[in-house]
């Protein structure tokens, strides 16, 4: 389909610019531009336009959507701006702008803005799901990566991967990855990147999933800020339709910045013994300082056996808090999985593990309400 443009630059330099641009990409023709915000909404419907670059520089830029929306209803907004801002990329995708570019571009980012904002949707739509362990050893590695490809597999939707374990973050080595960027680079350029641009950090692991892999080494865990680990948040919830984050254990910056950007929080604790328990309800103390904690944080135990209703409802009970998922321990199937790169619910679709990863997946999803235990 032919991207028919109507260019809407206030500066007449960077309207000459951005038109040159734009005539000179594939796929896209200018059919009408205007500096004067007045003279696009009163003159340009009758050259149809599907596709609005719109400058928001210095506007009331809510305010100006609904007005280019009225006007223009059937066209897709994509606002222009000088430097992304979290809050108010965030604004105008809520008052009903496709997606937020930095300008000036080029033909190869203007392509790419379209073909992601249309595949992968805005932020408003955003899952972010943390997954956090009080003490560590918890299993949520192996947890978040198999649910990003169940999740994927089951919605078509683009799920992206946040490694912001920023000491020892393994989730490259798990995915037999090999990253030329990482969280590091990313957090460097933050301050330059758009959600579009960022996205050439992500390492591709499926044609739905997607890997900001973590440090190198522990010692650059000091060169992502929490302001930068914002931003990238941020920026990513553009791109993806679930974002899972992977935090370092315990409380901290991190962790915490991270759990204060989610629409959920997982508490993740391995079955070892008694001490699990306490770790989860002291973590679960300090989360109620959240007045809707009950919907945000959900608990989840890994190496659960026996992995059936009974037990979960056990756990439920000793901690005093419902249980979202419990994972069974199946270490031989993971680590067969990763020295094949591959994940276990891949190469045992039908195993205790794929079927406890799927059902987290589907109460993810919403799907939760039809999905029942088999009786042990």
């Amino acid at each position: 389909m032919i991207n028919r443009v109507l260019l809407v630059e206030r500066d007449r330099l960077m309207l000459e610019k951005l038109t040159q641009v734009v005539q000179g990409t594939r796929g896209f023709e200018l059919v009408a531009r205007y500096q004067s915000i007045s003279d696009a909404l009163g003159q340009g419907a009758i050259f149809n336009p599907n596709l609005i670059l719109l400058d928001i520089e210095k506007q009331n830029s809510v305010a100006l959507i609904a007005d280019f929306l009225k006007v223009y209803p059937k066209a897709s907004i994509l606002c222009m701006g000088e430097k992304w801002q979290a809050e108010s990329a965030s604004h105008i995708v809520k008052a009903g702008a496709r997606g937020y570019i930095i300008k000036p571009f080029t033909g190869v980012e203007l392509q790419e803005a379209v073909d992601t904002f249309a595949k992968m949707g805005s932020e408003s739509g955003c899952e972010t799901l943390v997954f956090f362990s009080p003490k560590g050893k918890s299993g949520k590695t192996t947890l978040i990566a198999n649910l990003a490809v169940a999740l994927a597999r089951k919605t078509h939707e683009q799920v992206g991967i946040i490694d912001a374990d920023l000491q020892f973050g393994d989730m490259a080595v798990f995915f037999n990855l090999a990253p030329k960027s990482t969280i590091v680079e990313a957090a460097r350029d933050a301050k330059f990147l758009s959600p579009i641009t960022l996205h050439s950090y992500y390492m591709p692991v499926t044609q739905n999933v997607s890997v900001l892999c973590g440090t190198e080494t522990p010692n650059l865990s000091d060169k992502v800020s929490i302001r930068r680990l914002e931003n990238i948040i941020s920026m990513s919830r553009s791109l993806f339709r679930y974002l899972l984050i992977d935090v370092p254990p315990g409380f901290n910056p991190t962790s915490i910045a991270a759990a204060e950007k989610s629409n959920t929080t997982f508490l993740v604790s391995m079955i070892n013994d008694a001490y699990e328990i306490d770790h989860t309800k002291r973590a679960l103390e300090i989360f109620k300082d959240w007045e809707d904690y009950n919907e945000r944080v959900k608990a989840i135990f890994t190496r659960v056996e026996p992995c059936n209703s009974q037990s979960q409802q056990n756990l439920a009970n000793k901690l005093g808090y419902p249980v979202t998922a419990i994972i069974p321990n199946e270490y031989g199937i993971v680590s067969d999985a990763a020295d094949n790169g591959k994940m276990a619910s891949d190469i045992r679709p039908d195993s205790p593990l794929a079927r406890s990863v799927d059902r987290l997946a589907d109460e993810i999803t919403g799907r939760g309400h039809r999905i029942r235990w088999e009786k042990s």
